[in-house]
């Protein structure tokens, strides 16, 4: 069976193991593109965005890692 292009905020939430209102809080704030569709307007996200997300995390975080090893040696930016 093929992968799913689009995913309901749901199935966001499962992936991400987050509660269903901080999936929404990330759509409604713009961090994690998203669609909405049919006469209620569900929210959908596609599969690749969620992986483009994930991965904008990690490289954040690896940022964050590497600034704080910095700070921990005494670097500085200052010069």
């Amino acid at each position: 069976m093929a992968e799913k292009r689009f995913l309901a905020l749901a199935d966001v939430s499962e992936i991400l193991n987050i509660s269903s209102a901080q999936a929404y809080a990330l759509v409604r704030s713009g961090e994690l593109p998203a669609i909405q569709v049919g006469g209620r307007g569900q929210w959908r996200v596609e599969s690749r965005v969620l992986e483009e997300y994930i991965s904008r995390g990690y490289e954040k975080t690896a940022e964050y890692v590497r600034s704080q090893s910095s700070a921990e040696r005494g670097d500085s930016a200052e010069v």
